[in-house]
């Protein structure tokens, strides 16, 4: 009789490294298909520079408007009070000045901390009523 001799299996090895492909494939999918959740809020925080003056910025000055913490308009040398209306119309007779002199008219928005965000909207929709395409905001110091 003639008996079968089995040869002794060895036992599969598992490859490792094809595994750590595979999974660093997975998670590479899964990182580019995932959707993150949107912020319906913004939080909206005024900044403060380190560098408040740059060179050049005598050379032309802009227009400066200015918001309290009242919420009120400022404008001119003397920050007197305006209306958004009374500002609009100052805006449109100092940019015509300023083209005039053929440069192109700038204008500055230096709010408080405290001004509403809708107040700040509005001065730059009056900008852009009064033909200014150059809108700067002012920062103040840090530490002051």
């Amino acid at each position: 009789m003639r008996f079968l001799i089995r040869k002794r299996r060895t036992a599969p090895a598992v490859i490792i490294v094809a595994l750590i492909d595979v999974l660093i494939v997975l998670v590479i999918f899964l990182l580019v298909t995932t959707t993150f959740k949107q912020q319906p809020a913004l939080k909206l925080a005024l900044p403060s520079s380190t560098s408040a003056l740059k060179s050049g910025a005598n050379e032309n000055p802009p227009q400066v408007v200015f918001i309290d913490d009242k919420n009120l308009l400022r404008y001119g040398p003397n920050a007197d009070v305006v209306t958004p209306e009374q500002l609009r119309s100052r805006l449109i007779v100092d940019a015509e000045k300023v083209r005039a002199t053929g440069r192109e008219p700038m204008l500055a928005v230096r709010a408080d901390k405290a001004a509403h965000w809708e107040r700040i909207v509005q001065v730059m929709d009056i900008a852009k009523a009064a033909n200014i395409r150059v809108l700067s905001a002012y920062t103040k110091e840090a530490g002051k």
